[in-house]
């Protein structure tokens, strides 16, 4: 059976659909939080201090963990992408 062919079928993905937001949603606070407490770091610390550095490491993360979700997301139909309206 191919990949594409293969659907999350325990729910329908009217159901998962908040679940999906509500994750991107805490991604990207997550996301901004860390950018800002780079930023914190970045103008507060004199260099004796790897927080900028940890911050940086969170931001990243969860920036590939954001990705890999929706790539999941998308490829088990639970988000659909829409296109430009013209």
């Amino acid at each position: 059976m191919p990949f594409a062919a293969v659907r999350l079928q325990i729910y329908e993905t009217d159901q998962l659909m908040p679940i999906i937001k509500i994750f991107v949603l805490a991604c990207l606070i997550g996301i901004v939080v860390s950018l800002g407490s780079g930023m914190y770091h970045l103008m507060n610390d004199k260099g004796d201090s790897k927080k900028m550095v940890r911050a940086l490491t969170v931001r990243v993360g969860l920036s590939v963990g954001l990705f890999i979700l929706l790539l999941i997301a998308w490829s088990q139909g639970m988000i659909e992408p829409h296109g430009f309206s013209r």
